[in-house]
């Protein structure tokens, strides 16, 4: 008798469903801009033409900077998005960090994009099975199967971001794997040659890139880091956290030795 009302109720519990995750997903999309920061309105009108040409100077000015050391800018919608729902804790969270680093995601932008995709894509997936199930397919299913198949998809959706991510990291420890012998190789060479390490990596990363260009981006970064970090084992000891392979822990342990002892 239940399950026949319900079945009685189908179209009504369909559309309100669908309809819930749609104004669920429209509403975490459109929040901040339907609720904006006075603080900041008013920082803008105070401001005036000459703060924002100042301002605008002032970017100008270290864009490339920015670019090289953080990547890209993140998203407004998605930074908002974090900050709106007290997200903002996550972005010092080192095991989500040092995951993306892994997955060659660097900077703020890919921790916020990561952190509000982990929030939107589970109204997105609720969405999309509910007007598949009830809308395309139709199952011959009770009501409350169909309903229990679409908040279970939905809640799956929580960690796809995750999943993308470690599939990157995969792909990725599989072309460095693969190539880091030939890159060791080279990297003898160039030193037994006389060049100093930083030359060394760069020439390393510039011949290498053809063959895997994951290990280029790697031996790139580190030849920036040994150029700039007070402590030189600290870009060796990034690089074998960034890669996670032990192939290139073991070769980063002896040049952090030969740093140490000055061999």
């Amino acid at each position: 008798m239940m399950i026949a009302s319900l079945d009685a109720l189908r179209p009504v519990l369909v559309t309100g469903s669908v309809g819930l995750a749609l104004f669920c997903s429209v509403i975490a999309l459109a929040w901040p801009y339907l609720n904006p920061d006075p603080l900041k309105s008013r920082m803008q009108q105070a401001l005036g033409s000459g703060g924002r040409a100042r301002r605008r100077d002032t970017v100008v000015a270290t864009t490339v900077k920015r670019r090289l050391l953080l990547g890209s800018e993140p998203s407004k919608m998605m930074t908002a998005i974090v900050a709106r729902f007290n997200l903002a804790r996550k972005l010092e969270d080192g095991a989500t960090v040092d995951m993306l680093k892994s997955a060659g995601f660097r900077g703020r932008a890919p921790v916020i994009t990561f952190l509000a995709m982990r929030l939107l894509m589970p109204l997105i997936i609720l969405g999309v099975v509910a007007f598949y199930i009830f809308f395309v397919i139709k199952p011959d299913l009770p009501i409350l199967a169909e309903l229990a198949i679409t908040l279970v998809s939905g809640s799956l959706g929580v960690f796809l971001p995750t999943l993308y991510v470690k599939n990157q990291i995969a792909k990725r420890q599989k072309s460095i794997r693969k190539n880091w012998p030939d890159a060791l190789d080279l990297l003898l060479i160039c030193v037994e040659s006389g060049m100093s390490s930083e030359h060394a990596f760069r020439k390393v990363a510039d011949e290498i890139g053809v063959q895997s260009r994951e290990l280029a981006e790697e031996l790139s970064l580190t030849t920036a880091e040994l150029s700039f970090l007070p402590d030189r084992r600290t870009a060796y000891e990034n690089l074998g956290r960034r890669t996670n392979l032990d192939t290139v822990k073991s070769v980063v342990s002896g040049l952090m030795q030969s740093e140490k002892y000055g061999t």
